[in-house]
């Protein structure tokens, strides 16, 4: 029969087994992803060469102060119009449907490309050909999304000014 266990040792594994455990996990990972290693290093290289490296680090440095610079600048009043601004501007993109904006976009962006050739010639036109290009279907179609646009822009001012006179 065995004997009796009547003192129990607890092994504490040394400091040094610790290090050299840790020195060859270190190790074993950096042979394992060898590629990203020097990618990153790369990038730090590059980072310390334009002294970026040094403004983030007096960034860190600083942080106290240029938070307090950063509070001071966000509590100004213009920035608050540009903060309530920018959250209108998101909105009204979201009301928006892609295809609407896609359109919208596509179409100012043509007739700026028409505008910069139309700027870039100097031709004049009489207003013979102006009362002929009314006719044109490009010219009816841009016509009445102009008026659309300003009858729905009328719309929302007049309810406005009935809402908060």
């Amino acid at each position: 029969m065995a004997k009796a266990i009547k003192q129990i040792r607890k092994e504490l594994p040394n400091q040094e087994m610790e290090q050299s455990q840790a020195v060859s996990e270190i190790i074993q990972e950096l042979a394992a992803n060898k590629e990203a290693i020097l990618e990153a290093i790369s990038i730090i290289k590059g980072l310390h060469e334009t002294k970026v490296l040094d403004a983030v680090h007096a960034m860190v440095e600083q942080r106290t102060e240029i938070g307090a610079i950063a509070i001071q600048q966000v509590n100004q009043p213009t920035m608050h119009n540009v903060i309530k601004n920018g959250m209108s501007a998101f909105s009204f993109l979201g009301s928006l449907q892609p295809g609407q904006l896609t359109t919208i976009l596509d179409g100012l962006g043509q007739g700026l490309k028409r505008l910069s050739n139309t700027g870039q010639k100097g031709e004049k036109q009489s207003l013979w050909k102006l009362r002929k290009r009314l006719w044109s279907p490009e010219i009816r179609a841009a016509m009445t999304t102009m008026v659309d646009f300003m009858d729905g822009m009328g719309e929302v001012f007049l309810r406005n000014r009935r809402e908060n006179p």
